[in-house]
């Protein structure tokens, strides 16, 4: 009989048998990818034989309800790209208020055809400014304004009933100056002192050189003094954010407790916070490291043992070259990251006209490997960071978009943001914003035409498609956010408003904005399923056309193919078809079906044609 447990003990039970399978399955794996980063630790034996107990215990310890979830996924190897799986982002307070009160809106969301929650940070912050909410004090607690851990758990198993998922933040890079760990460090014990990374000035100034400022605006510099630590602290971000020493294996093992313990919660995904910081290095930007990709596969491997339902997100705004890494060799990393090159270039192509960048960007993102899936999105509560284009585009493409959308050279009406020097400006702004739509505008607006065919792009791509709270109605940019002093220094704050619940219920009355967009993102979810059903499966892969204006791409690997042709331009235009559509096809929008080998497409006009 093989044996299992840790202790050598064979399998009694049907639960513990199947653990055994996973950590015959997994464990090798891990093991393997923890060596690349501490094997020649001296630390290395005594960790590992502990982590060995730790995850077995986890795995045994794992909830009756949650182990049935684990067992159905497990038994179906597409779940994670199947159609329809839909994700709604929101900070929870500005959506409704505290976690009881997103309990009540689960209706309005499962009417929007949502299939996953990703409220964004919603754990224990430090008071007073929290970054909103990424300066984490407490992984275990979940911040007071906002409910407690049973309401953390209850919307979980909510969401579970209505075959739902829940997307947890995780600020794996950092934690606030005033986390216990930190607290424990600045009083002086040396166990965790070495949980973060202190330097002398003179090593913190050498460092300094080869990083690139996130914040120089608002927070310059990487590094921030503090006399109880003896020196400069590591601080990426914001001087209470103090940057995890992963050169220490026990700072990998307390954050894979983190996400065990959040996932015997019901959670089941983990967004993991500005991952590419994860290792620093000497002589280098301290970004997308080696290390950094087999930590985050290292946790996918145990996730897999003890939770193997849980999904992991990679927070990765970096070129594609750099995100795709964190999928995993042969998938087994992350389960899915932040589609951003094409969603910064989806912005730039419309600003054009011409759908040049987007193209070189889809066909980058189809490298990514066929376990793992894209999270689409149209935006987010970020910034839009140009610089993320800089190997598809050059500057003077970077700088003519980064004007047009935030400095009022077009239909946008966002702002910009800060950026690292030689860099362009950022930009701030919703959706409808950025897209042109001004409160009281209606839905035939350019500006209302603009948002409903960005989504239509993002809702026919491969992937998991994203929606950000308020675009579903137009929510415009928050302009009183100034008022506010714990927002007043962060602009990201303009597309971080409150929802508007009066708006929203004017989604049932026929010929609103809020209903023609309600309306249309539900039906493009309930039109991405109906194409999986009919066999439409593959990477989005560009496809040139005569008019650059026309932005297209191709999904054909299944049964059926799809083109998706999006008119970018303000005026109509026409295009031939490629060979395969160029005979009878249906527009599944519309449900019509059309003939010939040419096209005429409206302003803003979108179609997926599929062959019939």
């Amino acid at each position: 009989m093989t044996p299992t447990s840790p202790s050598g003990l064979p399998a009694a039970h049907p639960h513990e048998k199947d653990v055994e399978r996973r950590f015959l399955a997994h464990w090798p794996r891990l093991e393997a990818r923890l060596a690349e980063v501490y094997g020649g630790d001296p630390r290395w034996a005594g960790f590992i034989g502990a982590l060995k107990d730790r995850v077995w215990a986890a795995a045994i310890a794992r909830p009756a309800a949650l182990r049935d979830l684990d067992s159905r996924r497990e038994g179906s190897r597409d779940w994670l790209s199947a159609a329809g799986q839909t994700a709604y982002t929101f900070y929870v307070d500005r959506f409704a208020g505290d976690l009881p009160g997103v309990r009540k809106r689960l209706d309005y969301l499962d009417d929007l055809g949502v299939r996953w929650l990703h409220p964004l940070p919603l754990l224990r912050p430090r008071d007073g400014d929290s970054d909103g909410g990424f300066a984490v004090a407490d992984y275990r607690q979940v911040d007071p304004r906002l409910g407690d851990m049973d309401d953390l758990e209850a919307l979980a198993c909510d969401l579970r009933a209505r075959n739902m998922g829940l997307i947890v933040d995780v600020v794996c890079n950092h934690t606030a100056r005033e986390h216990a760990w930190a607290k424990a460090a600045r009083a002086g014990d040396k166990a965790f002192q070495d949980y973060y990374i202190t330097l002398s000035a003179e090593e913190a100034a050498e460092r300094e050189r080869r990083l690139i400022d996130v914040f120089p605006d608002t927070a310059p510099g990487s590094f921030t003094f503090d006399p109880d630590m003896g020196g400069h602290v590591w601080t990426t971000f914001y001087p209470f954010q103090w940057d995890l020493n992963y050169a220490n294996p026990q700072v990998f093992s307390e954050m894979l407790e983190v996400l065990v313990f959040l996932a015997s919660k019901g959670v089941q995904g983990f967004r993991l916070d500005s991952a590419p910081y994860l290792w620093k290095a000497a002589g280098t930007t301290s970004r997308n490291r080696p290390q950094a990709y087999a930590i985050v596969e290292a946790w996918h491997e145990a996730l897999a043992i003890v939770a193997p339902s849980v999904v992991l997100v990679a927070e990765a705004i970096e070129s594609l070259d750099d995100v795709v890494p964190f999928f995993g060799r042969d998938g087994r990393g992350c389960d899915l990251a932040y589609n951003n090159a094409v969603m910064t270039a989806l912005w730039g192509s419309l600003a054009d006209a011409n759908a040049g960048v987007f193209n070189r960007c889809l066909a980058a993102s189809a490298g990514k490997p066929r376990r793992a899936a894209w999270l689409n999105y149209v935006r987010c509560h970020d910034d839009v960071i140009w610089n993320a284009l800089a190997a598809y585009a050059p500057s003077e493409d970077l700088a003519r978009w980064s004007a047009f959308y935030g400095e009022g050279g077009g239909f946008s009406h966002g702002r910009a943001f800060q950026t690292a020097p030689g860099g362009v400006p950022s930009t701030n702004g919703m959706a409808a914003a950025l897209a042109g739509l001004q409160p009281g505008q209606g839905p035939r607006s350019p500006g209302a035409h603009r948002l409903a065919l960005l989504y239509g792009i993002v809702h026919a791509l491969d992937g998991w498609p994203l929606i950000y709270m308020g675009d579903e109605i137009g929510l415009p940019n928050d302009e009183d956010y100034e008022a506010d002093p714990l927002r007043a220094g962060d602009g990201r704050w303009l597309h971080r408003p409150a929802m508007d619940w009066t708006a929203a219920e004017r989604r049932t009355h026929d010929g609103t904005l809020e209903a023609e967009l309600f309306g249309c993102l539900r039906r493009l979810g309930v039109q991405a399923r109906t194409l999986a059903a009919h066999g439409v499966a593959g990477p989005a892969l560009p496809v040139a056309l005569e008019s650059p204006a026309i932005l297209a791409f191709e999904r054909a690997e299944g049964a059926q193919s799809l083109l998706c042709l999006a008119n970018l331009a303000e005026a109509p235009l026409s295009t031939r078809l490629p060979l395969a559509y160029s005979a009878t096809t249906r527009d599944v929008l519309t449900g019509r079906d059309r003939q010939g080998g040419s096209i005429d497409l409206g302003p803003h006009e979108l179609v997926w044609l599929v062959t019939t």
